[in-house]
């Protein structure tokens, strides 16, 4: 089965936030976190995932309801383990949700979520989400005693943190493949369907290919990167062609 590509499209609406934080909603408001889900269908993206924080420093709720609407593709609505977190979920039925942890400090997701520390309120949301008929993953650390717990929630997936992995250099990359590798194992092991994100970009994605079972890959910062390279000919191209119109 072919590995599928979740694309974050998170990046877009930092990018938009960085002027129109108080207006994103105004017309003038770009870039449009909208038109990147779906230019990321074009592509050939098999899913979008979207971050919604509790301090909407980048997605806001109008965008995940819009995306959820207008993009014919599955929505995996990333999310902090709170009541109104499982509130939005609930009423904007996602294919699939992704607790993860979340503190206002960091600038993204730093670790996997605790799912031995935390088991009974993640316990009660994998229940809430999948009785609602949305499938849950959890975004963990490539550590046993988090996949046995991850196991025991009921969830349906796992998400396997790679940030370790695209961070190490040397002898620690075989390492943390290693990691990944065995974690995964288990996983499938348990009944779980293993996907994996966090740092992966053009150049370590083929590191990853000795880590068994995986499904989906979830991709954001580098094909958001990419894109500004990748699009900046046309954008500019286009722009000097309305310019030639000018009458002078």
């Amino acid at each position: 089965m072919p590995l599928l590509l979740g694309v974050n499209i998170d990046h877009v609406a930092t990018l938009r936030q960085a002027r129109y934080a108080r207006t994103p909603d105004s017309p003038n408001a770009e870039p449009s976190p909208l038109d990147a889900g779906r230019d990321a269908l074009c592509g050939g993206a098999d899913s979008l995932t979207i971050h919604v924080r509790s301090d909407r420093r980048h997605m806001q709720d109008a965008d995940a309801f819009r995306i959820r609407r207008e993009i014919p593709l599955p929505l995996n609505f990333e999310m902090g383990v709170t009541e109104e977190m499982v509130g939005i979920a609930l009423r904007l039925k996602p294919d699939f949700a992704c607790l993860v942890p979340e503190t206002r400090e960091e600038l993204t997701t730093e670790g996997g979520l605790d799912v031995s520390g935390g088991f009974a309120k993640i316990h009660d949301a994998v229940d809430r989400l999948q009785d609602a008929g949305i499938k849950v993953s959890l975004f963990i650390d490539p550590d046993l005693p988090q996949i046995d717990a991850a196991a025991r929630t009921g969830a349906a997936m796992i998400e396997l943190h790679t940030g370790c992995f695209a961070n190490a250099a040397g002898d620690e990359v075989a390492r943390e493949i290693s990691r990944l590798a065995e974690a995964a194992r288990a996983a499938h092991a348990a009944g779980l369907q293993v996907n994996a994100g966090h740092g992966i970009n053009y150049h370590n994605l083929t590191q990853l290919w000795s880590v068994p079972h995986l499904v989906e890959l979830n991709i954001g910062h580098s094909v958001v990167s990419r894109a500004i390279r990748t699009g900046m000919t046309a954008a500019v191209r286009e722009m000097k062609s309305l310019m030639a119109t000018y009458p002078g």
